[in-house]
């Protein structure tokens, strides 16, 4: 018996050697199996002449093709092959199919891409797109194709461990949308106007709602008329509707971003120089993806979008271009007021009129199908239908929210301007080029080898009659005409200069419009921190070079910590000696080191996570308790303007810091209060030996994959992490978000890319992005960029063959078939 229970041990234990072995040779084989082929030559439909790929020792593709929509497959092959998943992605949160691959999770992604319309508007601009627009599409789709058809690799991982279907053919139309979502993630007015109608709901005057939503910093709020008591009486389903609706949030928070260029008299080499960093929420992979395309129409070198065919930022033989987003009001909120007896009829300015109506089907997986009733006014899509959080299919009487927004116009032919910006070559060209950009609208800055600068802030911006008092600041009667939109600003009156005397031109999201510009573009600009930082910086050298450009980008010296500190030393009662006795030792001597502290938001300092985090707890102190729990809830923010103007008592703002339950309550106190709050946080968070805190241990730049990001077991190999150092207000920003208790420092918007480009030797031009081009993480290129991106440092932007075969992975060769 013993030596049968022996021999079973044995071949037992062999048996599980076995597994072992297999398990390990299977995942090793995997490993090298769903790598892309980079190298030899493959047979591929869709192609008419053969192209050559070559991957330089960074995995940048440079493409070369004998004809242009070639290039443009080529593209989409390359986009399939490095970033399978981020499409496929991409594809389903656009379309609002999310909900077929993770479940109920999806759902509320779902049904505000459906009631917006996305999929909807994209089919319609297809139908409107020129024939060399549909040429480029077309090819970037058979592109993609061509590697779905053709590749004999395993999927990438995410979708064997979500078992996802293997994806369906790209389309044009896919394209178009994912190209919309980019300017649904720039367009950040819904969120404002829900805001304030959510905050007259809950009892908040005009005059709070200006404060904790302050206007441009030295400028004052138009007058308003008082629609409170019209928000207060819309029922409660309007009000229902109003806290449900949370604008969709694809993590890429388009917040801010950074362009300059400098003319040749301003520059070392004498030709113009130009400098670009467009800030969005980070992710893994980088939502960016280098590469270059030469084809006869020339050659081009950039960031591309995959997904979309064409370089969106970046360079070609003669010019250079970078954006940031203007932020234009472009989306207004309408209440449409419904007829009580039939749900279907809503009234216009001329009588009761019938919605429009659109069905839509969501697919779940693991539950039942959901279906949805679209409504749609004139105005646009009745957002409270389905665009909530908890959104039922019931159809709410009484009143409803309808957004327009320029970007679903089916004549938004933004998709035309891509192939044209890549092959224009002067200024004249670059414009008729952008003419054509619609949605977002950006202020795009330009330099050209001939020694020229400009800039042009393009895009389509509504404009708003004379008797619009509303300014589009608030949702507006949709019974009323006057609160209708009256056309658009014509391309030839948006903000627009050409090599101007003063020899540069910069922009950080900030106002952009003289005091006597004809048109509206919004009020809510960002503030201006960081474009009076980077002018502070140009002003500091006559002439300019790629290392001085460098330490611009590089740049995290907080002018908004700069100027609110000294406010919380002031408040915190330790005036005198005898107050300065009564703090404790603790407190004490966080001031003594704070006093000294010049606002560099250095990853190796404690004093950048202390300051932030008394921030944190006195922005909690100051208007927690005005809000009630819900609206704080989603409403808690740095507001760095409001905050000034509180301890400021700016126009009686600091009668925010009394109490509700402590009239008396003053902003000194709360200062103390918060700071000890604060204290007590990072040494929870942190131990409480303060000397070593750092910021850069706090403040890591958190690059999220979606969706394990969201799973604690895999997203450590998913997502890439980096210390960082800035703030939301630094040139190097590095945006926290203090809502997030478990991880209030952690940056998660920040430097998508960087680019620096040389007029004088296009070939001296750099560039980065945030993780690596491969969007496999068991590739050495999923983060081999991160550390560099996160140090400020660069890639060449070169397209010599000679120079990117040097150590090259690879030449892959595709022929038609």
């Amino acid at each position: 018996m013993l030596r049968i229970i022996g021999k079973l041990a044995k071949w037992t234990l062999v048996l599980v050697l076995l597994l072992v072995v297999a398990a390990v040779g299977g995942a090793l084989w995997y490993w090298r199996a769903v790598e892309p082929q980079v190298a030899g030559t493959l047979g591929v439909p869709g192609f008419d002449r053969p192209v050559e790929i070559v991957r330089d020792r960074e995995g940048v593709a440079h493409i070369f093709a004998a004809t242009d929509t070639d290039a443009s497959a080529a593209l989409g092959f390359v986009h399939a092959q490095d970033r399978l998943w981020q499409l496929d992605l991409n594809r389903r949160i656009a379309n609002g199919r999310l909900s077929e691959i993770v479940g109920p999770p999806g759902l509320e992604t779902d049904r505000f891409l459906r009631t917006i319309g996305i999929r909807r508007t994209a089919e319609a601009i297809w139908r409107n797109v020129d024939a060399e627009t549909r040429a480029h599409l077309l090819a970037y789709a058979r592109g993609v194709n061509a590697f779905l058809e053709t590749s004999t690799s395993p999927l990438p991982p995410e979708f064997q461990i979500l078992r996802a279907p293997r994806p369906e053919p790209w389309t044009p139309v896919d394209s178009i949308g994912w190209s919309l979502m980019m300017a649904l993630d720039l367009g950040g007015n819904l969120n404002s106007e829900i805001m304030r109608l959510r905050l007259a709901q809950a009892g908040l005057s005009m005059e709070r709602i200006g404060q904790i939503l302050p206007p441009y910093p030295g400028e004052t709020w138009p007058a308003l008329p008082d629609y409170t008591a019209l928000y207060k009486a819309l029922g409660p389903e309007a009000r229902a509707a109003a806290e449900a609706i949370r604008p969709f949030d694809i993590g890429l928070e388009g917040i801010g971003s950074n362009n300059w260029v400098v003319s040749g008299a301003r520059s070392e080499t004498g030709k113009p120089l130009l400098a670009n960093d467009p800030h969005l929420g980070l992710s893994a992979p980088a939502l960016w993806y280098f590469a270059r395309m030469t084809s006869p129409a020339g050659t081009v070198i950039g960031a591309s979008l995959p997904g979309t065919p064409g370089i969106i930022l970046g360079r070609n033989e003669r010019i250079a271009w970078g954006f940031t987003n203007t932020g234009p009001d472009v989306q207004d909120l309408y209440i449409e007021k419904v007829d009580g007896r039939d749900p279907m009829l809503y009234q216009a300015p001329g009588g009761w009129q019938r919605f429009d109506t659109v069905q839509e089907r969501i697919k779940v997986r693991g539950a039942a199908d959901v279906t949805l009733t679209v409504r749609i006014s004139r105005h646009g899509p009745v957002i409270s239908d389905g665009a909530s959080r908890g959104a039922t299919t019931a159809t709410p009487r009484g009143y409803a929210l309808a957004l327009r927004w320029t970007a679903l116009s089916p004549d938004n032919l933004t998709v035309q301007a891509a192939s044209r910006m890549n092959r224009a070559a002067n200024w004249p060209e670059f414009l008729e080029a952008v003419r054509h950009f619609h949605s977002p609208q950006q202020n795009m800055v330009y330099a050209d080898v001939d020694g020229n600068i400009g800039y042009v802030a393009a895009g389509q911006v509504p404009i708003r009659k004379p008797d619009n008092d509303l300014r589009g600041l608030f949702p507006a009667p949709g019974w009323d005409a006057r609160y209708d939109w009256a056309g658009f600003i014509p391309f030839g009156e948006l903000p627009r200069e050409y090599n101007p005397e003063r020899g540069y031109r910069l922009t950080a999201n900030e106002r952009i419009t003289p005091e006597n510009y004809p048109h509206h573009i919004t009020s809510e600009w960002a503030t201006p921190h960081r474009a009076d930082r980077i002018r502070e910086l140009l002003a500091a050298r006559d002439k300019h070079s790629l290392d001085s450009f460098r330490v611009i980008q590089s740049d995290h010296r907080s002018n908004a910590v700069r100027e609110i500190l000294p406010l919380l030393i002031a408040a915190y009662p330790t005036g005198d000696e005898e107050r300065r006795r009564a703090t404790p030792p603790r407190e004490r001597q966080v001031l003594d080191l704070l006093k000294s502290f010049d606002g560099t938001m250095a990853t190796d300092r404690a004093e950048p996570l202390i300051v932030t985090a008394w921030l944190r707890e006195l922005t909690r102190l100051v208007y927690a308790d005005e809000l009630g729990p819900r609206l704080f809830a989603d409403y808690w923010d740095q507001r760095q303007v409001f905050m000034m103007s509180v301890l400021r008592n700016e126009g009686g703002a600091g009668s925010w810091c009394a109490s509700r339950t402590v009239p008396a309550t003053s902003c000194a106190t709360l200062a103390s209060r918060a700071l000890e709050l604060a204290l007590d946080d990072l040494e929870k968070r942190y131990g409480a030996d303060r000397s070593a805190w750092r910021w850069g241990v706090a403040h890591d730049a958190r690059s999220e994959h979606r969706p394990f990001a969201r799973v604690a077991s895999l997203a450590r190999f998913f997502d890439v992490r980096v210390p960082v150092p800035g703030d939301t207000y630094t040139v190097n920003v590095n945006r926290h978000t203090i809502r997030n208790d478990e991880e209030p420092f952690v940056s998660r918007h920040s430097a998508s890319l960087r680019a620096l480009y040389d007029m004088a030797d296009p070939e001296r031009s750099v560039f980065i992005h945030s993780t690596g081009q491969s969007g496999l993480p068991t590739s050495s290129l999923y983060r081999n960029l991160a550390e560099r991106w996160a140090r400020v440092d660069y890639i060449p932007m070169r397209t010599r063959r000679a120079d990117i075969e040097q150590g090259a992975i690879g030449t892959l060769r595709l022929n038609p078939r």
